[in-house]
């Protein structure tokens, strides 16, 4: 039930709490995908709403839809203006050696026959920068909160294998890939003219749970 994933809705947006696994857009690997869903996501509207971002398949957590067209232009010129605050939640292959700091690594794409395409640092390609802390530990192994400053494709989990150097659990192309990716959008907030700002958290997947990774223990300040 789609609909039971809804973390905030009013007459222009509809923030979800999108399952991992599931595509925002269909693919050649992924012919399911979010857009199969949205007809069940209109509440009364006879658009169906457009999601103005997007977050990989296997990332869970906030994606932002517009319910109409204007909205929707007027949500993306946020996320181009940076007015859009944004979290993430993800669990490492181990404990960084700092408790806090900020990646500023250029990212490029790049794609060979054997591995398919990837982000790679690219001292040529697209500025990224995200900032980062641990908040909580495990089992040798952090959970860290990611507030990135920009929005390159695989930004997080290439600036955590990288940057930080300790890939995301899970990730199947910049780290070992075994078990499910742990990474998860945790909050967003949208600043609107004229009006209250569009705010939701997500609560933490089973998949973060079932790893030892639940909210009683994380701080405070990255339970809300």
């Amino acid at each position: 039930m789609i609909q039971n994933r809804v973390l905030f809705i009013d007459g222009e947006a509809i923030v979800l709490d999108k399952p991992a696994g599931l595509a925002v857009h269909p693919g050649s690997r992924t012919p399911e995908s979010l857009e199969d869903y949205l007809r069940h996501l209109r509440f009364g509207f006879q658009r169906e709403p457009l999601p103005v971002h997007r977050l990989d398949r296997d990332t869970s957590g906030c994606l932002l839809l517009a319910r109409n067209p204007k909205a929707h232009k007027k949500f993306q010129r946020a996320f181009e203006e940076k007015q859009v605050g944004k979290t993430y939640l993800a669990v490492l292959d181990g404990v960084p050696a700092l408790e806090s700091g900020t990646v500023e690594i250029a990212l490029g794409k790049t794609s060979t026959a054997e591995e398919g395409w990837r982000m790679v640092p690219d001292p040529r390609g697209k500025p990224a920068v995200t900032h980062w802390r641990i908040a909580a530990v495990r089992d040798g192994r952090a959970v860290i909160l990611f507030t990135p400053e920009t929005g390159r494709t695989h930004q997080i989990r290439v600036h955590a294998a990288s940057g930080i150097g300790l890939p995301i659990a899970g990730d199947p192309v910049y780290g070992a890939g075994k078990g499910p990716m742990l990474l998860h959008a945790r909050s967003l907030r949208v600043e609107r003219a004229g009006k209250p700002p569009i705010e939701a958290t997500a609560p933490l997947p089973p998949t973060f749970v079932n790893a030892g990774f639940d909210e009683a223990l994380l701080e405070p300040a990255d339970a809300v």
